[in-house]
């Protein structure tokens, strides 16, 4: 139990007692979570912390388990669900890359599986200089695996960031009210400010894109106003030598492109007479030889 997990209780109380006084029956509890979570359209989720946990909720087919950053030394809990083709979500909160890297070689030692490494801070809340959210593209790199972001952070902006930097799967704690005693509640979003984030992280996801540099479907229009191409800056006549003298830089984009004739255009003539500000064509030049 943390310090400040602990300052929610009056009396010192042990890490039994502390984990106990917010239990839930297995066997009642978690139907009755899975039947909501269905009904409401979101894949149940959730954390074993030994191997006989992990034994009580086989029968229950979630196919998708989390393991907390506290057991990601537990030994016989990773070689357990290495027996399976669960999807793991690993949490790495405490731990550095050799502990993490042995950790992913035991869970795929029997059968092959999706393995999501979830950066973790254990510390509640975690300060601000600490949230280490470049470790996100750093162990991205180093395992090749999807990584996504646990957040024990106070507030919500820390998961926008973890977006930007790759975060494809995201953990937050939730509570009705952060006042209420048990452990967790201070770090954690009411529902408005889940719900807030939730629509934040939708569209830090559009604002991201895709990795290119393309013209986007919205400024195709704005092209040709916001680009400055090749006009008469006078009266030109027929079979007149054009020069920089006699053109000007200026919008809209219907002339020349500056890039490819601005240093040649003293090689072409005109076809036809031209007024004042017009853009000039290609097609009413003739090079000379």
């Amino acid at each position: 139990m943390t310090k400040d997990q602990s300052k929610k209780f009056k009396k010192k109380i042990s890490q039994k007692e502390f984990t106990k006084s917010f239990h839930l029956n297995w066997d009642i509890a978690y139907p009755i979570l899975i039947r909501r979570a269905k009904k409401k359209k979101i894949k149940f989720l959730t954390s074993v912390f030994s191997s006989n946990d992990y034994n009580k909720i086989k029968k229950f087919k979630l196919n998708n388990i989390k393991i907390g950053s506290g057991e990601i030394v537990n030994y016989p809990l990773l070689v357990n669900i290495s027996k399976t083709n669960d999807t793991v979500f690993l949490s790495t909160g405490g731990s550095n890359l050799t502990e993490i890297k042995h950790a992913i070689n035991i869970l795929k030692r029997n059968k092959s599986k999706k393995i999501i490494l979830m950066h973790c801070v254990s510390a509640y809340p975690v300060p601000k200089k600490e949230i280490n959210l470049k470790a996100i593209s750093y162990l991205k790199k180093k395992t090749k695996l999807p990584v996504g972001y646990s957040d024990h952070g106070l507030g919500s902006e820390q998961i926008l960031v973890s977006i930007g930097l790759g975060a494809q799967v995201i953990e937050k704690h939730f509570t009705l009210k952060k006042k209420l005693k048990g452990p967790d509640h201070k770090i954690s979003l009411e529902p408005i400010e889940l719900k807030k984030t939730i629509k934040s992280v939708r569209n830090a996801e559009l604002f991201l894109g895709r990795e290119n540099k393309s013209i986007q479907k919205s400024e195709k229009e704005n092209i040709n106003l916001i680009r400055q191409s090749i006009h008469t800056s006078k009266f030109i006549k027929k079979g007149k030598k054009l020069s920089k003298r006699n053109t000007i830089l200026m919008r809209p984009y219907d002339g020349l492109c500056s890039m490819k004739f601005y240093n040649s255009i003293n090689k072409y003539y005109t076809k036809k007479n031209y007024g004042i500000e017009t853009p000039i064509k290609i097609s009413d030049l003739k090079k000379s030889k």
